[in-house]
Protein backbone atom coordinates (compact mmCIF):
# COMPACT_ATOMS: atom_id res chain seq x y z
CA UNK A 1 0.00 0.00 0.00
CA UNK A 2 2.79 2.33 0.66
CA UNK A 3 4.35 1.66 -2.63
CA UNK A 4 1.41 2.40 -4.03
CA UNK A 5 0.25 5.77 -2.66
CA UNK A 6 4.19 6.78 -3.36
CA UNK A 7 3.88 5.63 -6.71
CA UNK A 8 0.68 7.91 -6.97
CA UNK A 9 2.55 10.70 -5.47
CA UNK A 10 5.62 11.09 -8.00
CA UNK A 11 2.73 10.85 -10.98
CA UNK A 12 0.80 13.70 -8.97
CA UNK A 13 4.46 15.42 -9.93
CA UNK A 14 4.94 14.53 -13.07
CA UNK A 15 1.53 15.38 -14.22
CA UNK A 16 2.12 19.09 -12.15
CA UNK A 17 5.48 19.74 -14.47
CA UNK A 18 3.16 19.49 -17.45
CA UNK A 19 0.71 22.12 -15.77
CA UNK A 20 3.06 24.34 -14.41
CA UNK A 21 5.34 24.40 -17.64
CA UNK A 22 1.97 24.94 -19.60
CA UNK A 23 0.61 27.81 -17.39
CA UNK A 24 4.35 29.57 -17.65
CA UNK A 25 4.50 28.93 -21.65
CA UNK A 26 1.19 29.86 -22.63
CA UNK A 27 1.22 33.11 -20.47
CA UNK A 28 3.68 34.40 -22.15
CA UNK A 29 5.56 34.69 -19.49
CA UNK A 30 8.89 32.90 -20.56
CA UNK A 31 10.36 30.72 -23.21
CA UNK A 32 10.61 27.44 -23.36
CA UNK A 33 14.62 26.89 -22.86
CA UNK A 34 14.65 29.95 -20.36
CA UNK A 35 11.77 27.38 -18.36
CA UNK A 36 13.74 24.36 -18.95
CA UNK A 37 17.18 26.13 -17.97
CA UNK A 38 15.62 27.59 -14.28
CA UNK A 39 13.89 24.56 -14.22
CA UNK A 40 17.22 21.93 -14.10
CA UNK A 41 19.12 24.99 -11.74
CA UNK A 42 16.43 25.46 -8.83
CA UNK A 43 16.27 21.10 -9.33
CA UNK A 44 19.93 21.42 -8.48
CA UNK A 45 20.33 23.78 -5.92
CA UNK A 46 16.99 21.88 -4.23
CA UNK A 47 18.49 18.78 -4.28
CA UNK A 48 22.08 19.60 -3.09
CA UNK A 49 21.28 21.47 -0.10
CA UNK A 50 19.28 18.70 0.94
CA UNK A 51 22.20 16.41 0.19
CA UNK A 52 24.39 18.98 2.59
CA UNK A 53 21.98 19.43 5.33
CA UNK A 54 22.10 15.45 5.66
CA UNK A 55 25.77 15.57 5.21
CA UNK A 56 26.13 12.98 2.16
CA UNK A 57 28.76 12.74 -0.56
CA UNK A 58 27.53 13.84 -4.04
CA UNK A 59 28.05 10.53 -6.15
CA UNK A 60 29.68 12.73 -9.25
CA UNK A 61 31.52 9.88 -10.82
CA UNK A 62 29.72 6.88 -10.27
CA UNK A 63 29.47 4.41 -13.11
CA UNK A 64 26.20 5.38 -14.90
CA UNK A 65 26.36 8.80 -13.66
CA UNK A 66 26.80 10.29 -17.92
CA UNK A 67 24.07 7.65 -18.62
CA UNK A 68 21.70 9.64 -15.87
CA UNK A 69 22.69 13.04 -16.27
CA UNK A 70 22.50 12.96 -20.29
CA UNK A 71 19.10 11.08 -20.63
CA UNK A 72 18.31 13.67 -17.86
CA UNK A 73 19.52 16.41 -20.59
CA UNK A 74 17.60 14.53 -23.49
CA UNK A 75 14.18 14.73 -21.47
CA UNK A 76 14.21 18.19 -20.19
CA UNK A 77 15.53 19.93 -23.61
CA UNK A 78 13.79 17.76 -25.79
CA UNK A 79 10.20 18.44 -23.30
CA UNK A 80 10.01 22.05 -23.32
CA UNK A 81 11.61 22.35 -27.27
CA UNK A 82 8.49 20.09 -28.60
CA UNK A 83 6.24 21.53 -27.08
CA UNK A 84 6.91 25.04 -29.55
CA UNK A 85 5.82 23.01 -32.10
CA UNK A 86 2.97 20.51 -30.55
CA UNK A 87 -0.02 20.72 -28.68
CA UNK A 88 -0.31 19.53 -24.80
CA UNK A 89 -2.32 16.66 -25.68
CA UNK A 90 -0.48 15.21 -28.74
CA UNK A 91 2.78 16.28 -26.89
CA UNK A 92 1.51 13.86 -24.06
CA UNK A 93 0.90 10.99 -26.77
CA UNK A 94 4.40 11.05 -28.38
CA UNK A 95 6.22 11.65 -24.69
CA UNK A 96 4.57 8.63 -23.09
CA UNK A 97 4.39 6.26 -25.54
CA UNK A 98 7.90 6.34 -25.90
CA UNK A 99 8.46 5.48 -22.43
CA UNK A 100 6.64 3.23 -22.86
CA UNK A 101 8.60 1.96 -25.41
CA UNK A 102 11.66 2.28 -23.88
CA UNK A 103 11.13 0.85 -20.73
CA UNK A 104 9.27 -2.28 -22.52
CA UNK A 105 12.50 -2.55 -24.46
CA UNK A 106 14.75 -2.29 -21.39
CA UNK A 107 12.88 -4.95 -19.68
CA UNK A 108 13.13 -7.40 -22.41
CA UNK A 109 16.68 -7.05 -23.07
CA UNK A 110 17.42 -7.21 -19.22
CA UNK A 111 15.92 -10.57 -19.23
CA UNK A 112 12.97 -9.40 -17.50
CA UNK A 113 9.54 -11.59 -17.42
CA UNK A 114 6.57 -9.46 -19.01
CA UNK A 115 3.01 -11.22 -18.51
CA UNK A 116 0.44 -11.06 -21.42
CA UNK A 117 -2.28 -9.09 -19.33
CA UNK A 118 0.72 -6.72 -18.75
CA UNK A 119 0.49 -6.64 -22.26
CA UNK A 120 -2.59 -6.21 -22.96
CA UNK A 121 -2.88 -3.36 -20.25
CA UNK A 122 -0.62 -1.38 -21.82
CA UNK A 123 -2.00 -1.78 -25.41
CA UNK A 124 -5.50 -1.04 -23.70
CA UNK A 125 -3.96 2.04 -22.11
CA UNK A 126 -2.19 3.63 -25.06
CA UNK A 127 -5.09 3.23 -27.16
CA UNK A 128 -7.05 5.07 -24.46
CA UNK A 129 -4.58 7.90 -24.16
CA UNK A 130 -4.61 8.02 -28.17
CA UNK A 131 -8.11 8.70 -27.77
CA UNK A 132 -7.66 11.00 -25.44
CA UNK A 133 -5.31 13.52 -26.55
CA UNK A 134 -5.64 13.06 -30.23
CA UNK A 135 -7.23 16.12 -31.86
CA UNK A 136 -10.51 15.36 -33.73
CA UNK A 137 -10.52 15.24 -37.72
CA UNK A 138 -7.27 15.86 -39.85
CA UNK A 139 -4.45 17.10 -38.22
CA UNK A 140 -1.06 17.79 -39.28
CA UNK A 141 1.93 16.74 -37.03
CA UNK A 142 5.36 19.10 -37.12
CA UNK A 143 8.00 17.00 -37.66
CA UNK A 144 9.84 19.31 -35.26
CA UNK A 145 8.10 18.58 -32.48
CA UNK A 146 7.34 15.29 -33.13
CA UNK A 147 11.42 14.20 -33.28
CA UNK A 148 12.11 15.77 -30.28
CA UNK A 149 9.00 14.78 -27.93
CA UNK A 150 10.31 11.46 -29.45
CA UNK A 151 13.72 11.82 -28.11
CA UNK A 152 12.50 13.34 -24.74
CA UNK A 153 10.65 10.15 -24.38
CA UNK A 154 13.44 7.83 -24.85
CA UNK A 155 15.33 10.13 -22.74
CA UNK A 156 12.84 9.61 -19.78
CA UNK A 157 12.70 6.58 -20.27
CA UNK A 158 16.80 5.36 -19.90
CA UNK A 159 16.63 7.61 -17.05
CA UNK A 160 13.85 5.88 -15.47
CA UNK A 161 15.97 2.21 -16.20
CA UNK A 162 18.99 3.86 -14.70
CA UNK A 163 17.52 4.89 -11.57
CA UNK A 164 16.58 1.12 -10.72
CA UNK A 165 20.26 1.23 -9.91
CA UNK A 166 20.88 4.09 -7.44
CA UNK A 167 21.92 3.52 -4.24
CA UNK A 168 21.17 6.61 -2.70
CA UNK A 169 18.65 7.86 -4.53
CA UNK A 170 18.67 11.64 -3.61
CA UNK A 171 22.60 11.94 -3.61
CA UNK A 172 21.94 10.38 -7.31
CA UNK A 173 19.20 12.80 -8.93
CA UNK A 174 21.29 15.88 -6.92
CA UNK A 175 24.44 14.78 -9.04
CA UNK A 176 22.48 14.41 -12.11
CA UNK A 177 20.37 17.79 -12.05
CA UNK A 178 24.50 19.13 -11.30
CA UNK A 179 25.66 17.72 -14.49
CA UNK A 180 22.70 18.09 -16.40
CA UNK A 181 22.65 22.34 -15.71
CA UNK A 182 26.26 23.12 -17.36
CA UNK A 183 24.69 20.60 -20.01
CA UNK A 184 20.99 22.00 -20.47
CA UNK A 185 23.14 25.43 -21.15
CA UNK A 186 25.29 24.83 -24.04
CA UNK A 187 23.44 22.47 -25.89
CA UNK A 188 20.92 25.13 -27.07
CA UNK A 189 23.56 27.23 -28.97
CA UNK A 190 23.83 23.95 -31.29
CA UNK A 191 19.97 23.44 -32.07
CA UNK A 192 18.62 24.24 -34.99
CA UNK A 193 16.04 25.48 -33.64
CA UNK A 194 15.42 28.50 -34.05
CA UNK A 195 13.81 29.87 -30.48
CA UNK A 196 12.18 33.62 -30.19
CA UNK A 197 13.47 35.23 -26.74
CA UNK A 198 10.32 36.13 -24.26
CA UNK A 199 11.57 38.54 -21.39
CA UNK A 200 10.83 36.20 -18.18
CA UNK A 201 8.33 37.33 -15.56
CA UNK A 202 8.29 37.11 -12.28
CA UNK A 203 5.56 35.20 -12.34
CA UNK A 204 7.33 32.62 -15.02
CA UNK A 205 10.85 32.21 -13.24
CA UNK A 206 8.44 31.55 -10.34
CA UNK A 207 6.50 28.63 -11.92
CA UNK A 208 9.71 27.56 -13.32
CA UNK A 209 11.34 27.17 -9.96
CA UNK A 210 8.43 25.22 -8.29
CA UNK A 211 8.86 22.58 -11.25
CA UNK A 212 12.28 22.52 -10.83
CA UNK A 213 12.45 22.41 -6.91
CA UNK A 214 9.87 20.63 -6.11
CA UNK A 215 7.69 18.72 -9.10
CA UNK A 216 11.19 17.93 -10.87
CA UNK A 217 14.03 17.71 -7.91
CA UNK A 218 12.17 16.26 -5.11
CA UNK A 219 9.53 14.24 -7.50
CA UNK A 220 12.53 13.00 -9.39
CA UNK A 221 14.44 11.83 -6.16
CA UNK A 222 11.40 10.34 -4.97
CA UNK A 223 10.88 8.50 -8.24
CA UNK A 224 14.64 6.96 -8.24
CA UNK A 225 13.57 5.66 -4.41
CA UNK A 226 10.62 3.54 -5.99
CA UNK A 227 12.52 2.42 -8.91
CA UNK A 228 14.46 -0.53 -7.27
CA UNK A 229 10.93 -1.78 -6.22
CA UNK A 230 9.32 -1.83 -9.38
CA UNK A 231 9.97 -4.10 -12.60
CA UNK A 232 10.78 -1.76 -15.55
CA UNK A 233 7.39 -2.70 -17.17
CA UNK A 234 5.36 -1.71 -13.90
CA UNK A 235 7.12 1.59 -13.74
CA UNK A 236 6.38 1.93 -17.82
CA UNK A 237 2.83 1.30 -17.34
CA UNK A 238 2.28 3.22 -14.21
CA UNK A 239 3.39 6.84 -15.74
CA UNK A 240 0.30 6.39 -18.57
CA UNK A 241 -1.24 8.03 -16.04
CA UNK A 242 0.38 11.28 -15.78
CA UNK A 243 -1.11 12.61 -19.23
CA UNK A 244 -4.56 12.00 -17.86
CA UNK A 245 -3.85 13.43 -14.38
CA UNK A 246 -2.74 16.36 -16.61
CA UNK A 247 -5.65 16.58 -18.46
CA UNK A 248 -7.73 16.40 -15.30
CA UNK A 249 -5.69 19.01 -13.74
CA UNK A 250 -5.87 21.51 -16.52
CA UNK A 251 -9.90 21.21 -15.92
CA UNK A 252 -9.69 21.94 -12.45
CA UNK A 253 -6.86 24.41 -12.16
CA UNK A 254 -6.63 26.37 -15.85
CA UNK A 255 -10.25 26.38 -16.71
CA UNK A 256 -10.16 23.82 -19.36
CA UNK A 257 -13.08 22.37 -20.72
CA UNK A 258 -14.24 18.44 -19.59
CA UNK A 259 -16.10 15.95 -22.14
CA UNK A 260 -17.79 12.73 -22.72
CA UNK A 261 -14.81 11.93 -24.77
CA UNK A 262 -12.26 13.25 -21.96
CA UNK A 263 -14.32 10.81 -19.44
CA UNK A 264 -14.34 7.67 -21.41
CA UNK A 265 -11.46 8.13 -22.63
CA UNK A 266 -9.28 8.38 -18.90
CA UNK A 267 -11.67 5.40 -17.63
CA UNK A 268 -10.12 3.38 -20.65
CA UNK A 269 -6.43 4.71 -19.49
CA UNK A 270 -6.85 3.63 -15.75
CA UNK A 271 -8.69 1.08 -16.34
CA UNK A 272 -5.37 -0.19 -18.74
CA UNK A 273 -3.19 0.25 -16.15
CA UNK A 274 -5.31 -1.23 -13.25
CA UNK A 275 -5.66 -4.53 -16.03
CA UNK A 276 -2.06 -4.13 -16.21
CA UNK A 277 -1.01 -4.17 -12.98
CA UNK A 278 -3.26 -6.37 -10.91
CA UNK A 279 -4.20 -9.10 -13.68
CA UNK A 280 -0.75 -10.69 -13.05
CA UNK A 281 -1.05 -10.48 -9.24
CA UNK A 282 -4.44 -12.36 -9.30
CA UNK A 283 -3.03 -15.07 -11.71
CA UNK A 284 -0.14 -15.57 -9.61
CA UNK A 285 -1.83 -15.52 -6.24
CA UNK A 286 -4.20 -18.52 -7.77
CA UNK A 287 -1.48 -20.94 -8.92
CA UNK A 288 -0.49 -20.64 -4.96
CA UNK A 289 2.63 -19.26 -5.64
Amino acid sequence: MRLALLTALTMLAFAANSILNRMALAGGDIDALGFAIIRVLSGAGMLVVLVLIQRRGLPMFQPGRLVGALSLCLYLLGFSIAYLRLDAGLGALILFGCVQITMFAGAILGGESVPPARWIGAGLAMAGLGWLVWPAGEVAVPLTGTVFMALAGVGWGVYSLAGRKAGDPLAATAANFLWAAPVCLIIPIFLPVQMEPVEATTRGILLACLSGAVTSGLGYALWYSLLPQLKATVAGLVQLSAPVIAILGGVALLGEGLSLRLVLAAAIVLGGIAFGLLAPQRRIGSSGS
